[in-house]
């Protein structure tokens, strides 16, 4: 169901359903939500990838599943469809997707912070042909990372939009070729982890927070966060490395 590997401080997790396209069933969504639990408690892993086998990153929801009454089964108590939507975490993830990540598909790569995808990809949130709804973010988070004309038109018409035009609309991150796009996320992983990892992680928290509030809160909120990491080791070694010319070493702590 999932493939875990580690690379350096990267974790690179892939969906490993093909034979059923990715889709989420009970034993996949447990499987994600166990894959994203090891990443966040390893203090060694920094940044993680969610990729996957086969020609579809997901096809969402196993339809059987729900056609058998079991749509409760794909849900986590923690993370949500598919053991990841709704999950809280602290670290970075890429989503990395390499052909079709539809309905829940889309919905899972939407949870992700960042997201990279091979020219050619598509991603749609179809359930409305299917008389369902999408419940698992992607009406909600799908107008915050495209213009909401756009999101609208999706979600109505259950369309899809491919990847180079979510690129030209800030949906996707960075478009590769196909069959690169780990790679392509691994590029950016590591533009990631050449910083200090806790204020990587307190800067991505402050940037999901602030659509919720006004600028002099989320000022006060960062002025918090910059005392917080200020008083760490790694606050003290990012300025000395400055002043001694070398790359930083950092330590988490």
């Amino acid at each position: 169901m999932i493939d875990f590997q580690v690379e350096g401080r990267v974790a690179v997790i892939r969906l490993d359903r093909v034979e059923a396209r990715n889709a989420i069933n009970q034993e996949m969504a447990q499987a994600i939500e166990s894959a994203i639990d090891r990443f966040e408690t390893d203090d060694d892993l920094w940044v993680a990838i969610l990729s996957h086998r086969g020609p579809v990153f997901s096809a969402g929801a196993d339809l059987k599943e729900i056609a058998a009454g079991n749509a409760d089964a794909l849900w986590t108590e923690r993370g949500g469809f598919g053991g990841i939507v709704e999950r809280e975490r602290v670290k970075p993830l890429i989503a990395a997707v390499d052909g079709h990540a539809v309905a829940g598909g889309t919905e899972i790569a939407l949870a992700c912070d960042l997201r990279v995808a091979t020219r050619g990809s598509k991603f749609g949130i179809p359930e409305v042909k299917r008389s369902l709804v999408a419940a698992a973010g992607g009406l909600v988070r799908l107008p915050r990372v495209l213009p909401p004309a756009i999101a609208m038109e999706l979600a109505l018409t259950g369309d899809t939009i491919d990847a180079e035009r979510a690129h030209e609309l800030g949906m996707i991150n960075d478009l590769c070729e196909p069959g690169s796009v780990v790679d392509c996320a691994m590029e950016l992983a590591r533009r990631i982890i050449a910083n200090a990892p806790l204020a990587v992680r307190a800067s991505r928290q402050l940037v999901l927070d602030a659509p919720n509030q006004t600028d002099t809160e989320g000022m006060r909120a960062a002025g918090r966060a910059f005392s917080m990491i200020a008083s760490t080791e790694d606050a003290a070694e990012g300025p000395l490395a400055f002043i001694e010319k070398r790359p930083p070493v950092w330590k988490g702590r």
